[in-house]
């Protein structure tokens, strides 16, 4: 399997709704590796390694994130890998 890394911004309501722990959850169910943190300018950052399918399934859970969240853009771009192992909140 193709392993990919991705860098996600995600923009919206998306900080204090437990935007970051959900992922971190999302991520562990999935096998998805990386880390992910909050943006000065109320976006969330994501850094993920996975495979290609999951990273699919990744992305479309980042769409919508948790209940409380508003999702309203997601901005992808490649990267390369940088081998995380698990997947952490950063602060």
């Amino acid at each position: 399997m193709v392993k990919v890394h991705k860098e996600i911004i995600v923009k919206g309501k998306v900080q204090g709704v437990f935007f970051r722990a959900s992922t971190k959850q999302a991520a562990d169910a999935l096998g998805i590796a990386g880390q992910v943190r909050n943006l000065p300018d109320g976006s969330v950052w994501i850094a993920a390694e996975g495979d290609e399918t999951t990273m699919e399934a990744f992305i479309a859970w980042c769409r919508q994130g948790p209940s409380r969240a508003e999702v309203s853009e997601l901005q992808l771009k490649d990267a390369p890998l940088e081998h995380y192992e698990g997947f952490e909140v950063v602060r």
